[in-house]
């Protein structure tokens, strides 16, 4: 994945201890689900790498990244309850999209427990599932990392976007993996957000305006 260039990073003591937190308070919050708490810190470490290559914060992509999953201690019953208590309204059911609601429910729970991290953190891991029609760099960087993370099982879609890691534009490796995405969900049949096809329309017409502009230019 990506291994294309060796990467290193220094982070000032403040960062590295609060990140040292973070991975701590995940392992008690993850305690009874040891494959999530793996996958999310596979997914901090590919934020980060991908951070670094894209000219993104490294450590805010870390943060996100140990933070992304934190709601996945919760059953889907719980999740949908607290969803609920939150007031998080999709417009559908909730029980239909409950696979997006893990990353709001965090993004509003834990400014509170750690407010030395930004709103970019709390917008990051609010999207990471859903995406959104404008991604910041560290929205699309997390994104990415969490379908990419190498302990993902290899699927065609899975190796094409790895493969266009630090070889394309961010925003190109994040379209793959988010066309990827919904082509996953369709063909398993499942049910698809409808905002999920808005934020898809939205951007493939960006993308067909943006090379339509470049033909004319």
């Amino acid at each position: 994945m990506v291994k294309k260039k060796k990467l290193k990073v220094r982070y000032a003591p403040e960062q590295e201890a609060l990140l040292a937190r973070l991975r701590e308070d995940l392992a008690v919050q993850l305690e009874r689900k040891p494959k999530r708490l793996a996958h999310s810190l596979s997914v901090a470490r590919t934020a980060e790498r991908l951070a670094l290559l894209y000219g993104v914060d490294p450590f805010l992509a870390s943060a996100a990244g140990i933070l992304h999953d934190w709601e996945k201690a919760r059953s889907v019953a719980e999740q949908l309850d607290r969803a609920r208590e939150l007031g998080i309204d999709l417009g559908v059911d909730l029980e239909l999209v409950h696979s997006l609601l893990h990353g709001m429910i965090a993004a509003r729970e834990l400014p509170e427990r750690y407010p030395e991290l930004p709103p970019s953190v709390w917008h990051a891991i609010a999207v990471h599932t859903s995406a959104a029609a404008d991604m910041a760099p560290l929205d699309m960087v997390l994104f990415v990392a969490d379908g990419i993370e190498p302990l993902r099982p290899d699927t065609p879609g899975i190796e094409r976007t790895r493969s266009l890691v630090g070889e394309a534009p961010l925003e190109d490796v994040f379209w793959e993996s988010f066309v990827g995405g919904i082509a996953y969900v369709l063909k398993g049949g499942r049910y698809l957000y409808p905002g999920t096809i808005d934020v898809y329309n939205e951007l493939a017409a960006r993308r067909a305006a943006g090379r339509k502009g470049k033909e004319n230019a």
